[in-house]
């Protein structure tokens, strides 16, 4: 096989042509992805002072004492029961959403439109704008409460929803999976647009119910569009950081926090515990894609 210097100019042109298009996304890709995650890796296996300053290698040192770490198990658990119960959540809730939007109602431009808020918003905000509404004595939440007098038959005059650990990771669940619906339920909603009407008309010419047509129709078409929907939520909501960090820091104590806020509070004292935590969220992440398209047979989609 001859190699490039040999091919006469003008197929040497149109060989290196494509690198034209492909070389700013290679750069990108190796500046924005590669080079982190090197640094990542490096970084785990050396000692800094907390300001910053290189004291020499830790060996696997800073992954022994993450390890060791009485909060590292509870958090990791919790950090799985986070993704699990926002993305499980989401996916439900936005298949009936879109199954609504995909129905001819008055009003569902505005309904569509209107959707589309909780995800354009810049989700710190969204999360700073539930904090106050649930403050434990300014917030809107609880002068309604007052007001009805349910506080009250509680035998309190105030409740601090986010203070107690269980109260507090329920709410950054509904917020997350607040801003979580809006993307789930478009591509849903796109998915339920390419079912063909004939389908239905077959469904309905051989007797099914409403129900069968949508269990045994409707959801088995719609599986790319939810596989998509669920893969991308999955490493968002994994990766999350301004809802925790927003509404609790990760506390009371280390009691909300997941993975990702636990790595940035390593990452004030104990800058290469913070790394190895980040080696330890990018295995995770990758362990749980890998397994989620083994079990959702990716190929047989793509195919």
């Amino acid at each position: 096989m001859s190699s490039l210097s040999n091919l006469p100019p003008r197929r040497l042109g149109r060989a290196a042509a494509p690198l034209g298009w492909l070389g700013p996304a290679i750069a990108l890709i190796g500046f924005a992805v590669l080079w982190p995650v090197y640094e990542m890796f490096r970084i785990s296996f050396q000692h800094y002072s907390p300001d910053g300053f290189l004291l020499g290698s830790a060996g696997f040192r800073n992954y022994t004492k993450l390890f060791q770490d009485p909060n590292f198990g509870p958090i990791m658990l919790r950090s799985l029961l986070w993704v699990g119960a926002v993305v499980g959540l989401t996916m439900l809730v936005s298949l009936g959403v879109a199954q609504l939007f995909n129905q001819r109602f008055p009003g569902r431009r505005v309904a569509r439109w209107a959707l589309i808020a909780p995800w354009a918003a810049s989700v710190m905000m969204t999360a700073i704008i539930f904090r106050w509404m649930l403050d434990p004595n300014t917030g809107a939440l609880n002068l309604l409460l007052r007001d009805l007098g349910l506080l009250s038959k509680l035998g309190t005059s105030q409740a601090d929803w986010l203070g107690r650990p269980d109260a507090a990771f329920a709410w950054m669940i509904a917020v997350a999976v607040f801003v979580s619906v809006p993307f789930s339920t478009y591509t849903i909603l796109a998915g339920l647009q390419t079912v063909p009407a004939e389908v239905y008309e077959a469904a309905e010419i051989d007797g099914a119910s409403p129900s069968r047509t949508y269990l045994a129709v409707t959801l088995p078409l719609l599986r790319p569009a939810i596989l998509v929907a669920t893969l991308i939520n999955v490493m968002n909501v994994f990766n999350s950081f301004p809802i925790i960090w927003e509404m609790t820091r990760g506390g009371p104590g280390y009691e909300t926090n997941t993975s990702t806020v636990y790595m940035f509070n390593l990452k004030q004292n104990f800058i290469g515990q913070s790394a190895s935590m980040s080696v330890v969220n990018f295995a995770v992440i990758v362990a749980m894609v890998l397994v989620f398209l083994r079990v959702s047979n990716w190929k047989k989609e793509v195919a």
